[in-house]
């Protein structure tokens, strides 16, 4: 948790100084990237937790990775790692692009579905959606079989739980008690 809170108060610092020097998007884009890296490579993972590699190495082996990042962000991420905190830039990176779509008024949508809904189904979900929550919806949509039907939408900390396991799951409670 306390790590969390850290993420979001650097990340919220960072927002502040790219719209400050207007490269906002440029520094979103350096930090999906870096995002991307650490999703796609385990070494680079073990890299950032390493206790072993000290912050010197780690600085020259992010100016060598991303080289290409534009001055904020790669100063940004030296000054992450001088303070030890290398372990939860990906985490501050997230915590960057979350900031960045709720400025700009894009609301993050997960659609799970049991089979891949078809577009009928999808407006109406959507259409009771814009009634709740303003802005625009930035949706990924994912297939769990294990839902068995129906669908579980996530906005932020708020679930819509419509699946046929959980109904089934509620019904088993009650008849059990």
């Amino acid at each position: 948790m306390k790590g969390t809170k850290a993420a979001g108060r650097y990340a919220q610092a960072l927002l502040e100084l790219a719209l400050e020097k207007n490269n906002v998007d440029q520094v979103l884009a350096d930090l999906k990237y870096l995002l991307e890296v650490n999703e796609q490579f385990v070494e680079f993972q073990l890299l950032l937790k390493s206790p072993i590699v000290n912050s010197d190495k780690k600085i020259a082996i992010f100016k060598e990775l991303f080289g290409q990042f534009e001055d904020l962000s790669s100063s940004f991420v030296t000054m992450i790692i001088k303070k030890g905190r290398d372990k939860d830039l990906p985490l501050i990176a997230e915590k960057f692009i979350e900031l960045v779509k709720e400025s700009r008024g894009i609301v993050s949508v997960t659609l799970t579905t049991a089979v891949k809904a078809d577009d009928s189904t999808k407006k109406a979900i959507f259409d009771k959606l814009e009634k709740k929550y303003e802005g625009t919806f930035d949706i990924t949509e994912k297939i769990d079989a294990s839902l068995i039907g129906g669908f579980i939408v996530r906005i932020g900390d708020d679930q819509i739980d419509a699946s046929v396991a959980s109904q089934l799951n509620n019904l088993k409670q009650c008849l059990t008690r």
